[in-house]
């Protein structure tokens, strides 16, 4: 299973990240026929996606429910079994049948509800059952690097969004929010930028390979 034939889909449409307005309205209208709904919010590590979909999830109230894709990190122990500790954030270091399974749930919207986990950056540890998704929330966004990667399982996810939008800021304003962000929880300068050079570039980089498979593309901040 490879995902939708994409060559039938509207041509992907841009969007100005500036216009908060449209992009709330564009959201709000997927709640409006009492189906649920999963909008797919992806980019490059440090592209801004968990602020324009906490912003979305604000603006719509009891109507939407925040799930990331970084509650699926693989703990730290197991990464160190794996040897994969110091590629965490890489795309084999998730729980992608977790995740798709947690996915699958959601869009059938069948449970009362429906439990999420969250990733917490000041533990770098996944917290399960954190976020609670009642069956009565029309529309769950879904935020992560990966979710429009077109293999290792990370391909049956595409079939479940409603949308998928690609957040693509200017990259030097990317990078400069990674480095503040690794700063913010530790590292001193120089270990903030090698880490953003290194393996989170290595990340956006197989990340920015799946932006064809977006609707929209949301440009700018």
């Amino acid at each position: 299973m490879r995902g939708d034939d994409f060559s039938s889909r509207p041509t992907q449409l841009v969007l100005a990240r500036s216009d908060d307005t449209q992009l709330i309205a564009r959201a709000r209208a997927m709640t409006t026929d009492g189906t649920r709904r999963l909008l797919g919010i992806t980019g490059s590590p440090g592209a801004g996606k968990s602020t324009l979909a906490d912003e979305i999830v604000s603006a719509l109230g009891d109507l939407a429910v925040l799930v990331p894709m970084d509650g699926f990190h693989l703990a730290q122990q197991e990464l160190d079994r794996l040897g994969l500790a110091a590629t965490k954030g890489a795309i084999d270091t998730f729980d992608v049948g977790g995740f798709v399974h947690l996915l699958m749930r959601l869009h059938a919207a069948d449970e009362d509800v429906v439990y999420a986990p969250l990733f917490r950056r000041d533990l770098e540890e996944p917290i399960g059952s954190a976020v609670a998704v009642p069956r009565t929330v029309p529309l769950v966004v879904v935020e992560g690097n990966y979710l429009l990667a077109d293999s290792g399982g990370w391909e049956r996810i595409r079939l479940l969004l409603a949308e998928a939008w690609f957040v693509e800021p200017d990259d030097e304003v990317r990078v400069e929010r990674l480095i503040s962000r690794h700063m913010a929880f530790g590292r001193d300068r120089a270990a903030a930028e090698a880490w953003s050079l290194g393996s989170d570039q290595a990340n956006a980089e197989v990340v920015e390979a799946t932006r064809a498979r977006a609707d929209v593309v949301v440009r700018g901040h």
